[in-house]
């Protein structure tokens, strides 16, 4: 499909003021007790009137996307069909009640030590702040992941608008709005912003309780540096760079090289490279042959970036590792029309990664990728010592291989997510999905940005103890009116 939708232009971007702001986080603040105050069914019921209205719009809001992001057809409308499907994913989660964690201690004189009755439950933070990433305009922007589980928390958002995707920004805005309105949600509970400073104000707003944020680590780091440096600091969850290294056995190679080096190709260069579970260092044998794969890597076409700003950040990235001593260039990627790059492949060794680790592991965002080549698996573990915190760590392997077990505990101790034989681009929306990591994958490891515990990070603890049952929330209530498993005197969660 072709498009003749314009990119914004100077002229169409206007910074959020100050006091502009000030009018949507006081809503904001406003509209947080009263959303908290939804049945979590309630809420759910505004989560899927969201995803309906987006779906509807998908015909005019995917030309949008193709015009601002650079991207098929199909990529975008898949992408929005992702968007869609978490909300209604959250919904779910609503309604079955155990994001809750609701845990009841009845009153026990013969515990160990004192014990009143005492009942716990998440309760929502209050106001978020989300920053949408340039990459992903639906899944990860306005109405992404992060958007999805702070408003299934009973957070109210505010969007701070990537500069890549403003009118796509704007429109999915109005159309969320419309959507939460005419389903009875209270008033200020989404808003938008635009402008890079208005980004830092709204970070270090008095009426924020936490921040959301995909992009890169310079970026996200000061953001970040902001959130904690408030008289009250506040969380910020992050996510920021990954190189997603693939580590792949001698006997791997030996069974099936061929089919891994392929499919190692289609994942770098997946979307131009521009996910952030691109696969960016590749581990293999010594004498592993490479023809096929340089061959693969110097036969795909170009396809352009998602901005100018991202296009120069990818060839000084470029420039760096191309120009290192230690790389050797395989396929040499060039600029074609409208911004548009080839896939570039270089190569080192892993003594010289382990050498110059700080340059050679830099996240390079865009269509390039490093194979780094081995003489002794056993020393694959060195690569722990240099490889920071990551997204994602593949390993390539056989079940009877003897470096598989310590390369998959490998693969834990710096990521959120091992991949066994398969590849890190594509990020399942599912319950038991973990998108994060060690810094400077994440500011917060402990947490996923994708799958349905990502709504614990706009949620906190609160007991209450010895408060009269008319006085309690629904979902501690003896009676349980809500229907929510709850733990009981530590037993398992029942409803």
């Amino acid at each position: 499909m072709t498009t003749d939708t314009p990119e914004p232009t100077i002229e169409d971007r206007r910074d959020t003021t100050p006091e502009e702001l000030d009018v949507l986080m006081e809503r904001a603040a406003a509209a947080a007790p009263l959303l908290a105050a939804l049945a979590p069914a309630e809420r759910a019921r505004l989560l899927r009137a969201v995803a309906e209205a987006l779906d509807a719009a998908a015909d005019e809001l995917v030309p949008i996307a193709q015009a601002e992001a650079h991207y098929p057809e199909a990529r975008c409308r898949g992408e929005l069909g992702r968007t869609t499907f978490q909300l209604r994913l959250f919904a779910d989660v609503l309604e079955e009640g155990s994001h809750l964690e609701a845990m009841i201690d009845p009153a026990d004189p013969d515990w160990g030590t004192p014990r009143p009755d005492v009942r716990r439950l998440l309760v929502p933070l209050g106001p978020v702040v989300v920053f949408g990433a340039s990459n992903f305009p639906f899944a990860f922007a306005t109405a992404g992941g992060d958007t999805a589980s702070a408003l299934a928390a009973g957070c109210p958002v505010i969007v701070k608008a990537h500069p890549g995707h403003l009118r796509l920004a704007r429109r999915t805005t109005e159309i969320v709005i419309d959507a939460l309105d005419a389903a009875g949600a209270p008033e200020g509970v989404f808003g938008l912003v635009e402008g890079v400073e208005v980004g830092r104000l709204a970070v270090l707003h008095p009426l924020t309780r936490a921040v959301g944020f995909t992009g890169s680590i310079p970026g996200g780091r000061a953001l970040f540096d902001l959130a904690v440096s408030r008289p009250d600091p506040i969380p910020f969850y992050g996510e920021l760079g990954s190189v997603n290294p693939v580590f792949v056995t001698r006997a791997a190679m030996e069974a099936r090289g061929g089919d891994i080096l392929s499919g190692y190709a289609d994942s770098a260069t997946l979307g131009a490279g521009q996910f952030c579970t691109k696969p960016g260092v590749v581990f293999v044998p010594e004498d592993a042959a490479l023809d096929a794969l340089v061959t693969d890597f110097a036969g795909r076409t170009a396809a352009p970036l998602l901005n100018e700003r991202v296009a120069d950040g990818f060839a000084r990235g470029l420039d760096t590792l191309a120009g290192h001593p230690a790389t050797k260039v395989l396929v040499q990627g060039a600029e074609g029309e409208d911004g548009a790059w080839s896939p570039s492949l270089l190569r080192t060794d892993l003594d010289s990664l382990l050498e110059h680790s700080e340059t050679l592991l830099e996240e390079c965002f865009g269509p390039c990728t490093l194979v780094v080549t081995y003489a002794d698996e056993r020393r694959l573990l060195e690569a722990a010592g240099v490889l920071h915190g990551q997204l994602t760590v593949t390993v390539h392997g056989e079940e009877d291989d003897a470096i598989a077990p310590a390369l998959l505990a490998l693969g834990a101790s710096l990521a959120g997510r091992v991949v066994w034989n398969g590849w890190p681009t594509g990020v399942a929306v599912t319950h038991a999905m973990t998108h994060g990591g060690p810094y400077p994958a994440t500011t917060a490891p402990l947490h996923t940005s994708v799958g349905t515990t990502a709504i614990q990070r706009f949620l906190r603890p609160v007991t209450y103890q010895s408060v009269p049952q008319s006085l309690l929330p629904e979902a501690l209530r003896d009676d349980n009116p809500l229907g929510v498993p709850r733990r009981v005197d530590g037993a398992a969660p029942t409803v």
